[in-house]
């Protein structure tokens, strides 16, 4: 079963969310503030973090970059803020989705679920390495190097570059993305998928200004080029 760990300081939130993944089937670790879920962290090794941005002692933005800097768990924050910039500041920093409160508890273990199904890797035949004149992409092991460097992408942004790269030339739009790398198009954000390309491009483009492999046609999407 895998393990969910719910930074909440909200006790009656914690408790409901808490609840309804239990029931869902996964095991639950709680935290009430950011320093309580970092303490946590050093000893426990959840397969997803839930994670609210409005913390006491550390906020969420402080645990995702810790987070970040140690591997790609994916993360799911809770945020009470609606704009798009506060959304998009939670993506840029590495998480893979956002529920905005108040959320359906329900919804929130869907989320979970799509999260979780899109960064375990398949167990039946390994994929081939893809090779792309100078970018080397390896499906059964995870990995994305540039030039024999290994670049660290977060799990949802491995999915969104090797679903394109899949599928070489071929253009995207950002609800058809969503579809195939968030596991649905409801309640996100479109902008979502702009921000995870952006990501990418920073950590495997020469010149993320210029990219060389995911090009934008404009008015329409996205599309990889080998």
């Amino acid at each position: 079963m895998p393990t969910v760990l719910v930074v909440e300081d909200e006790a009656s939130i914690s408790e409901v969310v808490s609840l309804y993944l239990r029931r869902a089937g996964f095991d639950v670790l709680a935290a009430s503030d950011g320093q309580h879920a970092l303490d946590v962290l050093e000893r426990e090794e959840p397969d997803l973090v839930v994670l609210d941005l409005m913390l006491p002692r550390v906020d969420g933005y402080e645990v995702t970059r810790r987070l970040r800097s140690r591997g790609d768990t994916p993360i799911i924050m809770l945020t009470a803020r609606k704009t798009e910039a506060d959304r998009i500041a939670g993506l840029e920093m590495g998480a893979d989705d956002y529920v905005v409160k108040p959320f359906s508890a329900q919804e929130l273990v869907s989320r979970v679920r799509a999260v979780l199904r899109r960064s375990v890797p398949r167990t039946d035949a390994p994929e081939p390495r893809m090779e792309f004149d100078g970018l080397t992409i390896d499906p059964a092991a995870r990995t994305v190097l540039v030039r024999g460097e290994e670049r660290a992408l977060s799990a949802r942004e491995f999915d969104l570059l090797l679903t394109l790269a899949r599928r070489p030339r071929q253009v995207f739009n950002r609800d058809q993305l969503l579809e195939l790398v968030w596991g649905s198009a409801d309640y996100i954000d479109p902008s979502t998928v702009t921000v995870h390309v952006r990501r990418v491009r920073e950590k495997i483009e020469e010149d993320a200004s210029q990219p060389r492999f995911i090009l934008t046609v404009w008015g329409v999407g996205y599309r990889f080029e080998p």
